[in-house]
């Protein structure tokens, strides 16, 4: 298991759910607090100039674990469900750059709000469009040996696809080897029973895990129970990476160093576990 930090640029919106802001400042910081990788949360694939990029992650040691797309959505409310055929074909054009980037650089890229909604239309209708779009942004990405990673989102944010069962089924549909599932605790701790059971139960459709505590704040300063989520992925074989994707509180580098302090030997004695198991 390896620790990423998510980290979007500094000229990103507002609304740019991620840790840190900037990459050159900031992933030396990852570096130095242990982090193992960075997650690129981004609204466009321009945004990264590769060849700095690549001499940042060298010259620091790390790796980029994935892209992740919640910006895409929150910049205009675009959707690869969208009823708008040229909608549907922008955010497409705008997956494909991403995935041409992850083919260096973490080869996955996530899919969470920007999926859609359903709304006033029926579930039928969305799921149909989502297979017809996620099949063919599959197909583009595994030429690149890419994973798309559909992300489960709470209720509350959105009304399609909030739990990690939802998340198997809809993949299913799909019927593509590089859908996979990237479940995130927070969002688990509001619409699954139990988190570490249901990770276990799914966990050959399984990925990438966001982490976050149950206040979204960074993991030991609310009251989900790490240990036993551990515990069920050491288990169930899990070798994969978990990302902070937490509120920047009370500062960004606040939240960075508890998320280091509490998880790095929550992993080291996992990484030992596994090797036990195997």
């Amino acid at each position: 298991m390896k620790l990423s930090i998510a980290i979007a640029d500094k000229h990103a919106l507002p609304s740019a759910f991620v840790v840190y802001r900037g990459f050159e400042e900031c992933i030396p910081k990852a570096a130095a607090l242990g982090f193992d990788g960075v997650e690129l949360a981004l609204r466009r694939a321009d945004e990264i100039d590769i060849n700095k990029l690549q001499n940042l992650l060298e010259n620091n040691g790390l790796e980029v674990s994935c892209i992740s797309t919640g910006q895409v959505f929150a910049d205009g409310g675009l959707m690869l469900t969208h009823e708008n055929r040229e909608k549907r074909e922008q955010v497409k054009a705008i997956f494909k750059e991403f995935i041409d980037l992850a083919e260096n650089f973490g080869k996955m890229v996530n899919i969470g709000r920007v999926r859609g909604q359903i709304g006033n239309r029926t579930i039928q209708y969305v799921e149909n469009l989502f297979v017809e779009v996620a099949r063919e942004l599959c197909e583009y990405a595994l030429l690149k040996d890419v994973t798309l990673i559909l992300e489960p989102v709470n209720r509350y944010e959105i009304d399609f696809i909030n739990n990690v069962e939802e998340g198997v089924q809809l993949m299913k549909k799909v019927g593509m080897t590089n859908m996979m599932l990237m479940p995130d605790v927070f969002h688990m701790n509001i619409e699954d029973k139990n988190i570490g059971f249901e990770l276990a139960k799914h966990i050959k459709y399984i990925k990438y895990i966001h982490i976050a505590d149950s206040n979204r704040l960074a993991p030991g300063q609310g009251h989900t129970n790490f240990q036993e989520i551990f515990d069920n992925l050491v288990q169930a074989g899990y070798d994969g990476w978990i990302s902070a994707e937490i509120f920047p509180k009370p500062n960004p580098d606040i939240a960075a160093k508890q998320t280091a302090d509490f998880l790095l030997p929550l992993i080291k004695e996992y990484n030992k576990k596994r090797l036990n198991y195997n």
